[in-house]
């Protein structure tokens, strides 16, 4: 995949750590190219916080892992739909990613791919579709809201790049409980993914629209 056309890429996250889960290893191998990174997250997931944690936790948790993947902060986009509501608010949504679109223009678009089976993650699928139809999109992968995943599409990626993710990820300090919150699955995933392209390490993604 020839990425010398792409100068600026446009990562679309339901939940503000989706997109480094799915892409974090993507996103520090763009960064070290030069290629500048857009970050958009949709809720700052309230609900979903554990007890007594601060309404922003997550915003600052995303700041701070935003940093070590090389997204300049003013490239962060915060949004407050409420979590696992998405599909009411998806016209509000359309719109708001047509300013988007406007604003930064991107070259590439990071979104949930067209299986996921989150509410949210589906929302923003299908009215990122509609936002960006005529833009390259890739349909990044989060295991644990897939029964199945068309992985199309592999980027290689350097052990610096999974290293980095982790790194990232670490930040988000309130999602610990998570069970897929875990270094070895992130690295065995990652090398999964490369082995399947005869490589060290591999993010995968479903290749939905792909423009030369």
């Amino acid at each position: 995949m020839d990425f010398h056309n792409i100068k600026t890429v446009l990562v679309l996250a339901p939940h503000p750590d989706d997109g480094e889960f799915s892409s974090g290893g993507t996103l520090k191998r763009f960064s070290d190219l030069g290629i500048e990174i857009h970050y958009a997250a949709f809720s700052p997931c309230i609900k979903s916080l554990p007890a007594g944690m601060p309404e922003d936790t997550l915003w600052h948790e995303l700041a701070d892992a935003a940093k070590i993947l090389g997204i300049a902060k003013e490239h962060i986009y915060n949004y407050n739909f409420p979590v696992r509501d998405f599909p009411a608010h998806r016209q509000e949504i359309l719109e708001e990613l047509i300013l988007l679109k406007k604003k930064v223009q991107p070259d590439l678009v990071l979104l949930p791919n067209s299986l996921d089976i989150h509410q949210d993650h589906h929302t923003i699928h299908q009215e990122g579709l509609r936002a960006f139809k005529h833009t390259r999109i890739l349909g990044y992968e989060l295991p644990w809201n897939n029964l199945h995943f068309t992985n199309n599409c592999h980027i290689r990626l350097e052990r610096d790049h999974i290293q980095a993710k982790m790194e990232a990820l670490q930040c988000y300090k309130s999602q610990n409980f998570r069970n897929y919150m875990d270094e070895e699955y992130f690295f065995g995933l990652a090398k999964t993914r490369g082995i399947q392209i005869n490589t060290g390490y591999a993010e995968a993604y479903e290749l939905i629209r792909w423009i030369i």
